[in-house]
């Protein structure tokens, strides 16, 4: 044994197993360390951004559920076109002289439906063959809407907002359109229908929300906290609580239906400019903010908001929509549209 007695070679041995198994400890600990980091690394919002053709001054998007295609409306160029993510490329559809369209979603037909202040008229583009069908507002109540966005509610019915004062529905199965005066004038924007089917509007100039009844078309009017505060966009989150960017008085609002109550938080910033609103799955809300120039997180649980500036200057986000692990943005004013995964 090399003239090394057994003791001493126990001793060898056994510190030989002591300094082995703190180098695996450390190892190990070092794996956990990197792994955790990789998972949090994971887990925050990716941005990346898509250039679209030039002069298409995207306004709002719509991407398709199961993870494909992304449509948008090309406002400037007249057009309804759609990106593939993973190709990057993009394709357009006509929807006809002097379409000039505004607002974008997926129907409950799979088809996407747009309001088009252009062609003063509702039009639906087939997913499948790109047929276009147009729906004209009456001429005699509505001669220039200015058509804003669309929602369904729970029985097929797409109700519509016109900014010089009026909004409607239209019933696809007898492509019937009714349109009606809002309360105060002009200003009815963004739109949104809860989880029970109720239908709520934001009115830009009118400073309220107003809470429509699908049946009569009556509307009740809601005011938030704050005067003149110029609710643009409203969502609601899988509880039926409504959520506001008001665009005068730079902050978000809640507006509860259950209980009647409002709040307000004031974007951070020193000049914020809230535009669009979205809650996605797991009721975070996500805004687009003109003064900063970002995309703007906000955790109703811990009321903190997080801000994911954008790369360019006057990026110009007016609308978000998203699909799992996905938000999507139109940036109207770079001709690009804007992705943040959200690793969920």
């Amino acid at each position: 044994m090399l003239g090394i007695s057994v003791p001493i070679l126990l001793l060898i041995i056994a510190s030989y197993s002591v300094l082995m198994a703190t180098n695996i400890e450390q190892q190990q600990q070092q794996l956990s360390y990197a792994q955790t980091n990789q998972n949090q690394n994971l887990s925050k919002p990716v941005l990346k951004e898509f250039p679209v053709l030039s002069g298409s001054q995207p306004h709002d998007v719509a991407p398709v559920a199961n993870g494909g295609i992304v449509w948008y409306t090309a406002q400037g160029l007249g057009k309804l076109r759609w990106l593939d993510p993973n190709t990057g490329s993009t394709h357009e559809i006509a929807l006809g002289q002097g379409s000039a369209p505004h607002g974008v979603i997926i129907g409950p037909d799979g088809a996407p439906w747009i309001t088009d202040g252009g062609l003063n008229a509702i039009v639906r583009v087939d997913p499948l063959n790109k047929k276009v069908q147009v729906f004209p507002l009456p001429q005699n109540s509505s001669s220039n809407a200015n058509l804003n966005t669309a929602t369904f509610d729970h029985h097929g019915i797409l109700w519509f907002t016109g900014q010089s004062g009026v909004y409607g529905r239209l019933d696809p199965s007898t492509e019937k359109i009714q349109v009606f005066k809002a309360p105060g004038g002009p200003g009815p924007y963004g739109i949104t229908t809860t989880p029970n089917g109720d239908v709520y509007y934001a009115s830009l100039a009118g400073s309220y929300v107003g809470h429509i009844n699908v049946t009569t078309g009556t509307v009740t009017v809601l005011n938030p906290p704050t005067q003149d505060q110029g609710a643009r966009r409203v969502w609601s989150d899988s509880h039926g609580r409504l959520w506001i960017s008001e665009w005068n008085a730079g902050k978000l609002a809640l507006y509860d239906p259950a209980t009647n109550k409002w709040q307000e938080w004031r974007l951070p910033g020193s000049n914020p400019m809230p535009y669009a609103v979205y809650v996605d799955n797991h009721d975070m809300v996500w805004l687009s903010d003109f003064g900063a120039n970002a995309i703007v997180k906000f955790d109703p649980t811990k009321e903190k908001f997080e801000v994911f500036p954008l790369s360019t200057p006057n990026a110009n986000v007016r609308q978000i929509l998203g699909r799992s692990g996905e938000i999507w943005g139109a940036e109207s004013g770079i001709d690009r549209l804007v992705l943040l995964k959200t690793g969920d």
